[in-house]
């Protein structure tokens, strides 16, 4: 693993100098923040949600901002500013959540998911990177320069929410409303990673979101299978057919207009990218071939340039322990699709409800659901002053140039919250693809805690006009 810039210019050594002094403390406030067991999708745990809104409120506030809390349908969000730098300097809005996955299987953690634990450098615990780990080298940084008299360059608007990892449904209601207080001119969404510390990079693009419901009945209950087998049809069998459809022997989806609005990025946006992918080291992490998807493209391609269909769960008949044979009555299917530039996610969801249902087998009836929300590409600029301003923190920090890539997942609130912030936008972070979000033993480096932290503050002065 790559160790950051061991020659330190000596702006960069003056915040390490100052992080030494913040460290102690510092890291019992990240596992105080790790603690809360602000799972916002369960409402089981609506009051450690609020606990740990509360706990960040008081954190903000003691540090000198000034706290709005945004009650939504769900759970809050929280805004806070600081805006002493004054009106001839840049307003930066800086996006993060503190609210967790949760935490099933529990049996397989090695260590309680909110008592933090120190193993290899590493703190393990639910949140520890997504998002609260990133979310805190950010507050501690701001808290540092504060307190310590360096003040802040700029001014920072925050937006912490407490419903990312349930879709952003209370946020996304309120944005138009609160547009007047999100204005800025540069937006930073601190929640994203890169494949490893030798390799830093900023990322300028995330892919849309539509979800649906797929659901295949063929009589009013489910039936015996030696009376029925041979006369009636089986509705998984059905399914099956009919989501085979989606897909061409190569990959391609095969639905009518699916393509017709993606964006082809230009040669000289492509130059700008770091291309690095290695097959065999990916396989290695993850136990699987990168062969998903169109393979006439590359594999990052497939995953940050190109839209995806994907069957994430299929449900039909008995699936308990032992046998009973059934020709069920029913089956059903979860799928998702992956959206880039320029694609709508109601547009592409009307597109594969529609052939799907123009290719029901007969005797079969079919019910799509597609759920409203999802979320619209994002694209950024990396020219822009804000991806300029991160670009050169990180290649001070880490000692080597800091590259730009996209990301093939989806964050639903940041197109959003760009559009009503009127703000450039640009997708930083510190997470690494083992860091084990959204899983059984997630982590995050203590090291990186200083890291972030120097990056964030070194970005800030980047950005002073």
């Amino acid at each position: 693993m790559h160790s950051p810039n061991k020659n330190f210019s000596d702006e960069v050594k003056q915040l390490k100098a100052l992080y030494a002094q913040y460290k102690e403390q510092g890291l019992k406030d990240y596992f105080r923040f790790l603690e809360f067991k602000s799972i916002s999708s369960e409402q089981a745990y609506k009051d450690e949600v609020i606990a740990c809104s509360k706990w960040l409120i008081a954190y903000l506030k003691e540090i000198g901002f000034e706290v709005e809390v945004w009650e939504t349908k769900g759970h809050p969000t929280i805004f806070a500013t600081h805006l002493k730098a004054g009106p001839d300097q840049p307003t930066l809005l800086i996006y993060n959540h503190y609210d967790v996955q949760p935490i099933d299987p529990l049996e397989l953690w090695m260590s309680p998911p909110f008592t933090p634990t120190i193993r290899d450098g590493e703190v393990y615990a639910r949140g520890a990177q997504d998002d609260k780990g990133q979310c805190f080298y950010v507050l501690l940084a701001l808290k540092a320069l504060i307190e310590s008299g360096v003040g802040l360059p700029i001014n920072i608007k925050l937006c912490i929410e407490g419903e990312e990892e349930c879709g952003s449904f209370g946020l996304s209601e309120i944005l138009e409303s609160k547009s007047k207080q999100l204005q800025a001119d540069y937006l930073a969404v601190v929640d994203v990673g890169f494949d490893s510390l030798s390799k830093p990079a900023i990322t300028l693009g995330l892919r849309g979101l539509v979800t649906m419901d797929v659901e295949l009945t063929g009589s009013d209950t489910d039936f015996h299978s030696g009376l029925h087998g041979g006369i009636a049809l089986n509705p998984n069998h059905c399914l099956v057919k009919l989501l085979s459809l989606l897909r061409d022997d190569k990959g391609k989806i095969v639905i009518p207009g699916f393509y017709d609005d993606v964006a082809t990025l230009s040669d000289e946006a492509r130059q700008n990218l770091m291309w690095d992918f290695d097959s065999e080291e990916y396989t290695q992490n993850f136990g699987a071939l990168p062969n998903g998807g169109e393979i006439d493209f590359t594999p990052l391609e497939r995953n940050w340039l190109r839209p995806t269909l994907e069957i994430n769960g299929i449900n039909g008949g008995y699936t308990g322990q032992g046998f009973k044979t059934v020709i069920p009555a029913k089956a059903s299917a979860k799928i998702s699709c992956r959206l880039v530039a320029n694609q709508k996610p109601q547009v592409i969801g009307k597109l594969v409800k529609d052939y799907l249902k123009s290719h029901v087998p007969s005797g079969m009836q079919i019910a799509v659901h597609v759920h409203p929300g999802g979320g619209d590409p994002v694209m950024a600029d990396v020219t822009s002053k804000a991806a300029k301003a991160f670009i050169t923190a990180y290649s001070e920090v880490f000692g080597i140039p800091c590259q730009a890539v996209y990301h093939g997942a989806s964050i639903p609130i940041v197109p959003k919250l760009s559009k009503v912030s009127n703000a450039e936008v640009v997708l930083v972070g510190l997470g690494l693809p083992k860091d084990c979000i959204h899983a059984p033993n997630e982590h995050f480096g203590i090291k990186r805690i200083e890291i972030g932290f120097l990056t964030v503050a070194r970005a800030l002065m980047h950005l002073k006009r």
